[in-house]
């Protein structure tokens, strides 16, 4: 539950963690922790925190407390996504007001602290371990971690002193269930009353059960790893694997028309993309002409949390097969997969990535996976000339211009074919009937809050 690790987000879907300021469905800045921003010049912002707010553990919210969490956030290793490319400091100026500095200007800094990764805890979360805070009775949520039993429970409380009022719930149980199968069977039967991440093939075993489904900016890409000595190092070889890909099927198949072919790494879920992705497309070099891959041997990995990708797997497997690659598939836990992910071991690999979750803005998101020292990198990417446009492209300060230039880089990553979109999905909540008032959040940042209820 570490807000550095890639569990930072479920803190804050179960209500029991908070950032400073939050983002709305359009994609605007709203406030959270914090009521008030100003740009005091280029470079620097003042936070004013809102009053009456109390971590669980009865410390009251200071400017001090915030600095205290932010300054560990950015001392963190590896750097957090949220962070990347960003020199912060912050420092109290008062009690209640709290000034962020930059190195250069950040038109994204307000939207980076909506992050997950940026909650705001008390300072007891980083007495044993600064570089992987405790949440257990520390956030400032309308519930309260009271226990955590490693990755199969948690429990959490009501929180009778949260400044947003008194919440509905006596309480949130929470059960980790990595099969899908398992989450619906325990719908079901009663045992549980909200299941995230259904299943597909689970639909139908629903029954009566309300389905939520909602539009994700989330993209399931194959991520080919450029790095040297690896098989698609070779630019002609990732276009052949290019090739083998037909998005219009895994979108039908793998995932029964409940998912968005892909067009590119920005789906559905951001307008702005299919408005200006044809010109962008046709501004950028053409794609790479494709190599003959006979015999080439390739590594593809995946993993099972999310239950269509192992299929998926299979299906691109037999595809580059057939294409002439010599396919070997691994699929393990995504906990016990991600460090060799990160680290380059396989040839490529299958993952669902959500473009706008550590920071809403498609510059920042960008930075972190293809930079040539982006914290998620999983292709490992590193092209000296594309770090410049990406550092160009940053300078905007203004959302059309920050977008068009997003759209330019991502014509020019699928041509080269360093990544291959996909399919854009969605979130697929199920809930008994009593259930009311879940957030139904794009950014998959809330989920449980002050006024979810239960009949």
């Amino acid at each position: 539950m570490s807000p550095f690790s890639q569990d930072a987000w479920r803190g804050a879907q179960l209500g029991a963690s908070e950032t400073l300021v939050n983002i709305d469905q359009a994609g605007a800045v709203t406030p959270g922790l914090a009521v008030s921003w100003s740009q005091v010049d280029a470079t620097t912002v003042r936070v004013k925190l809102r009053d009456g707010v109390v971590f669980h553990d009865g410390t009251p919210l200071t400017a001090e407390h915030a600095a205290h969490s932010l300054t560990h956030a950015i001392a963190a290793e590896p750097v957090l996504r949220a962070l990347v490319g960003v020199r912060l400091t912050a420092t109290a100026v008062g009690g209640d007001t709290l000034e962020l500095r930059t190195a250069k200007p950040d038109p994204a800094l307000l939207h980076r602290l909506a992050s997950p990764q940026l909650v705001i805890l008390a300072p007891k979360a980083y007495g044993r371990d600064p570089g992987a805070p405790d949440p257990l009775g520390a956030g400032t949520g309308p519930y309260r971690f009271t226990s955590l039993q490693g990755t199969s429970a948690a429990t959490l409380e009501r929180n009778d002193a949260y400044w947003g009022g008194r919440p509905a719930l006596a309480g949130v149980d929470v059960r980790f269930l990595p099969e899908g199968s398992a989450r619906v069977g325990a719908l079901r039967s009663g045992e549980v009353d909200v299941v995230n991440q259904v299943p597909i093939a689970q639909l139908p075993n629903l029954g009566d059960r309300r389905l939520i489904e909602v539009p994700l900016p989330r993209t399931v890409s194959l991520y080919l790893v450029t790095a040297e000595g690896r098989t698609f190092a070779d630019p002609g070889l990732r276009a052949a694997a290019r090739a083998a890909v037909d998005p219009t099927m895994i979108a039908a198949g793998v995932f029964e028309g409940r998912a968005d072919p892909a067009a590119g790494l920005f789906g559905p879920a951001s307008g702005w993309a299919a408005r200006h992705r044809a010109a962008a497309r046709a501004a950028a070099a053409p794609p790479d002409t494709p190599d003959d891959p006979s015999g080439q041997r390739i590594t593809l990995a995946t993993y099972p949390n999310k239950p269509e990708l192992p299929e998926a797997a299979s299906v691109l497997a037999a595809t580059l097969t057939a294409r002439g690659f010599v396919v070997e598939t691994v699929v393990r836990d995504y906990l016990t997969i991600e460090p060799e992910v990160l680290a380059g071991r396989f040839d490529a690999v299958i993952l669902s990535r959500s473009y706008l979750l550590d920071v809403n803005d498609p510059i920042a998101f960008l930075t972190s996976d293809f930079s040539c020292a982006g914290s998620y990198n999983v292709a490992r990417f590193c092209a000296p000339g594309f770090d410049s446009r990406l550092a160009a492209a940053d300078g905007h300060t203004d959302l059309p211009s920050r977008h068009a230039a997003a759209l330019a880089l991502e014509a020019e990553l699928v041509n080269r074919a360093v990544v291959v979109p996909l399919v854009h999905d969605r979130a697929r909540l199920a809930t008994a009937a009593g259930v009311t008032d879940l957030a139904a959040d794009p950014y998959e940042r809330t989920l449980v809050t002050v006024h979810t209820s239960l009949r």
